[in-house]
């Protein structure tokens, strides 16, 4: 299966960001790609956290989703589209969340156009170095479910695919489960922040491709945004064995390339570490 990682820097701009996603899902689908994966908040990169309250989307309707399933239409793609915020619902809703917090959610779109899987954020990001901060769930509610779903790849292969989101890369637990559940692919939208990246990116991705036998895939953002905030990039395809297929470095841009399942079944064979698990 021939697999897209799209790279951006999104701006403050909704509409701006929905047209440079537009050109990269294009380029995939011009590669020859199945599947295509946007970054984290591909939307939209906020001069603020609150910033994304006033784009949040009610779950089934609004011009974010509707971009996403015409442009699988359009395409003929599966679109996994990053992340986005939705609203929450409010019936047993806290009050102080009311209208303060959202969703940051992964929705997928099958070449039809139709929302196939949804997943919210589980683990909300935290760091404090003296000279930047962040704290996630001032603006976000975290999500308690894993999500996965099926792919029928155009060889008649039926991909298992598993959805996380940035920080829960840290959190191996979330991707032993998928590797439990038969999961042959790993996506890993993200937006690291430069200092972060440069010190674990590429090592924790890796480290969750060989621990769980599994390709991942890795769509980031990357470059200095508008904001003032400059992430990581390196949006990478992974190997069940550890080995880097593709990568961006920074810039938008994207890596496509084909996953063979065959790879998958070599090294789960070779090595049935899979198996042979007892905690």
């Amino acid at each position: 299966m021939k697999v897209a990682a799209l790279q951006m820097v999104s701006s403050t701009a909704l509409q701006t960001n929905l047209e440079q996603a537009l050109v990269l899902l294009r380029q995939a689908a011009a590669q020859g790609a199945e599947l295509a994966l946007l970054p984290e908040y591909f939307c939209l990169l906020g001069r603020r956290d609150t910033d994304k309250l006033s784009i949040q989307e009610p779950y089934g309707d609004g011009p974010i989703q509707q971009f996403l399933a015409s442009s699988a239409r359009e395409l003929g793609l599966w679109i996994v589209g990053g992340s986005l915020p939705l609203t929450l619902a409010q019936d047993g809703l806290p009050a102080a969340d009311r209208g303060s917090r959202v969703y940051n959610s992964t929705l997928v779109y099958s070449p039809q156009g139709e929302c196939i899987c949804r997943y919210d954020k589980i683990h909300l990001f935290r760091f404090d170095n003296g000279r930047e901060r962040y704290d996630e769930s001032a603006v976000l509610r975290a999500g308690s479910q894993p999500a996965r779903f099926e792919l029928p790849s155009r060889d008649g292969q039926c991909w298992q695919i598993g959805l996380s989101i940035c920080y829960d890369l840290r959190f191996p637990e979330l991707y032993r489960q998928y590797a439990a559940a038969g999961v042959h692919l790993l996506l890993v939208p993200s937006a690291f922040t430069h200092g972060t990246g440069q010190a674990h990116w590429d090592t924790l991705l890796r480290a969750r491709a060989i621990e769980n036998l599994a390709f991942v895939a890795a769509a980031a953002q990357g470059g200095l945004h508008e904001n003032g905030r400059r992430t990581w990039g390196h949006s990478l395809l992974v190997d069940p064995w550890g080995s880097l297929i593709a990568e961006q470095a920074e810039g938008q841009g994207l890596v496509c390339a084909e996953l063979e399942f065959d790879r998958l079944r070599d090294c789960r064979s070779q090595l049935p570490a899979l198996s042979d698990r007892v905690l």
